[in-house]
C-alpha cells in the first residue's frame, strides 16, 4: 500500500517509464542507455532481443544436426539402449515398431567453420559465421502447451511471467513512446498461439507483452472514429487520468497505476504507430531483401517490423511462427516453413548488421522442443512424420555479445541423447539475462511469499556461449 500522496506519485511515474524493479533496485527510467545503467548486474553486451520462436519444434536432424547414422540405418528399429527407458508421448507409446528415419534432404557445409545446414535453408546457411548453433538443447515437458511455457517462462505451468515481460520489468523501454515488449504472430495451422505465451503472470499488468495484428490496424482503435478530433481525444484521456489519479490517490491500489499507464501509452502510440507500422515506407532494396510485399501478412513482414521497433527502442520482440509441428508428411510440411521463414530470419540479421545494431541485439531462432529419430507412423522412403522430442534439440543465436561461427554442444549418432555440453532451457535464459548485464538469482518478484525469477531454481550461465 503506498503512503503519501508526493510518493504514490513518485511511485506511478516509475511504473509508467521503467517498472516497479527500477524503484526498489534503484535501476534508471526507461530510455537511458542500458549498456550505461549503473543498477545492472553487471556490464551488458545485449540491449534487446528478437526472439524468433517457431512454434511446434523444428526438427534438428533435418536443419541443422545432421545424422549419416540414420540414414544408413533408415527402417531399423530404435535401439532400446538408446531410448534407454525414455518416454514417449501418447501419439507413438502405442506403436508396435520404431523404425529410424534418415533425412531426406541434403546438407552442406557454410561458413568459417564448417558448420553443417540442410539444403532448406540456404538463406541460414549464408549467415553462418554470424550464429552460435547450440546443439544440445533440452528440456522437461513432452507435450505442446506445457514445453511452450517452460520455454518462455521457466515453468510448465501457465500463470508466469515470460522472459519479455521479464525484461520489461527489469529494463523498461528504451522508447517512452512504444512499449517495451511487443508481440507478432504469423503462420496457420498447428497448435495454436495462446496469449498465455506474452504474459505478464503476476508482474503488474504494463509488462504483458503488446500484441501488433498483422491485418487491418496494427492495434485495435488506433485510429479515431468519425468525428472524434486529435484534441476531443486527448481532453478524454486527460479527464480519465484525474478519475484514475483521484483513485490511485486514495487507495494506492497499482492496478490502477497501471491502467493510468496504459492510457498514456495508448495516447503515444496513436501518434507514433501508423509511420511505425508503415513497411512501404522502407527502400525497395530492404523489402526484396526480405522478401516482404507490403500489405500481405508474412513472417517475413514481422521480421522487417522488428527490426523497426528495436532501431526505435522496444526492448524485447517475439515472432511467433506456427505450424512446425510434423507428425506426417514431414517430406511436405518442412520444406513449406522454411520457405516461409528462411530468407527472412537471415535478412534480420543481415539488415541488423548493416545498421550497426546486431553487436547489442540477440536474435534467438528456435522451438520448444526436438523431434524423435523414429517415424511416428507408417515409414516409407521419403513420406514420414517426427514426434515430440525434448530431450535433444537445436536452435541458434546471433549477435548480443554471442560467439560468431560457433557450434556448441553434441548429440548422439541417432539425434536422440546429448553427449557433450548439455543446456537445460533455464541455462539458455541464465545466459541472455547475462549477456543483458542480469544476474538470474538476482531478478526476483515476490509473490505468495515466495521470491520468484524466471529460472525458477535451476539455471546457470554458459559462459562459453560468450563472446
Amino acid at each position: 500500500m503506498l503512503g503519501a500522496r508526493t510518493d504514490a506519485m513518485h511511485r506511478r511515474q516509475w511504473l509508467g517509464q521503467a517498472g516497479i524493479l527500477a524503484g526498489f533496485l534503484g535501476w534508471p527510467a526507461a530510455g537511458a542507455d542500458s549498456s550505461a545503467h549503473p543498477g545492472l548486474h553487471h556490464p551488458a553486451k545485449a540491449r534487446r532481443v528478437i526472439c524468433l520462436f517457431m512454434s511446434g519444434g523444428p526438427s534438428q536432424m533435418d536443419l541443422f544436426d545432421p545424422k549419416p547414422k540414420l540414414k544408413a540405418l533408415h527402417g531399423q528399429e530404435l535401439p532400446p539402449s538408446v531410448r534407454d527407458g525414455q518416454r514417449f508421448t501418447d501419439m507413438t507409446e502405442n506403436q508396435k515398431s520404431f523404425p529410424l528415419a534418415g533425412s531426406p534432404f541434403q546438407f552442406v557445409k557454410a561458413g568459417r567453420a564448417g558448420m553443417d545446414f540442410s539444403e532448406l535453408i540456404p538463406h541460414m546457411a549464408g549467415i553462418a559465421d554470424e550464429m552460435t548453433v547450440i546443439r544440445s538443447m533440452r528440456t522437461e515437458p513432452i507435450n505442446h502447451d506445457t514445453a511452450v511455457n517452460f520455454w518462455l517462462t521457466g515453468s510448465p505451468r501457465a500463470g508466469r511471467p515470460t522472459l519479455g515481460a521479464w525484461l520489461s520489468y527489469a529494463l523498461g523501454s528504451g522508447n517512452r513512446d512504444l512499449p517495451a515488449y511487443v508481440v507478432l504472430l504469423s503462420g496457420s495451422g498447428g497448435q495454436p498461439l495462446q496469449s498465455a505465451y506474452w504474459a505478464n503472470g503476476f508482474l503488474p499488468p504494463q509488462h504483458q507483452g503488446t500484441q501488433f495484428r498483422d491485418s487491418g490496424d496494427a492495434l485495435l482503435y488506433l485510429n479515431d472514429p468519425p468525428g472524434i478530433s486529435p484534441a476531443s481525444r486527448q481532453r478524454t484521456y486527460d479527464a480519465l487520468a484525474a478519475l484514475n489519479k483521484a483513485h490511485f490517490d486514495e487507495v494506492g491500489d497499482p492496478e490502477i497505476a497501471a491502467r493510468i499507464h496504459a492510457y498514456d501509452q495508448a495516447s503515444r502510440l496513436q501518434r507514433v504507430a501508423p509511420e511505425l507500422v508503415n513497411l512501404a515506407a522502407e527502400p525497395k532494396s530492404v523489402l526484396r531483401q526480405y522478401g516482404v510485399k507490403p500489405g500481405q501478412p508474412s513472417f517475413a513482414a514481422n521480421c522487417l517490423l522488428a527490426r523497426r521497433l528495436v532501431e526505435r527502442g522496444v526492448r524485447f520482440v517475439q515472432l511467433c511462427h506456427r505450424d512446425w509441428d510434423h507428425h506426417s508428411a514431414l517430406h511436405e510440411g518442412l520444406p513449406k516453413q522454411c520457405r516461409n521463414t528462411d530468407r527472412a530470419s537471415a535478412a534480420l540479421v543481415n539488415d541488423l548488421k548493416s545498421r550497426g545494431l546486431l553487436d547489442d541485439t540477440l536474435v534467438i531462432w528456435g522451438g520448444e522442443f526436438g523431434r524423435t529419430a523414429f517415424s511416428q507412423g507408417e515409414l516409407t522412403l521419403n513420406a514420414f512424420g517426427r514426434d515430440h522430442h525434448p530431450r535433444c534439440f537445436t536452435i541458434w543465436m546471433a549477435g548480443g555479445g554471442f560467439k560468431r561461427g560457433f557450434v556448441y554442444g553434441k548429440s548422439d549418432e541417432f539425434g536422440y541423447n546429448l553427449v557433450e555440453n548439455p543446456v537445460h532451457v533455464h541455462d539458455l535464459q541464465a545466459t541472455v539475462l547475462h549477456a543483458l548485464g542480469i544476474d538470474h538469482t538476482r531478478l526476483t518478484f515476490r509473490y505468495q511469499g515466495r521470491d520468484f525469477r524466471l529460472t525458477d531454481t535451476g539455471g546457470r550461465t554458459i559462459s562459453d556461449l560468450l563472446a
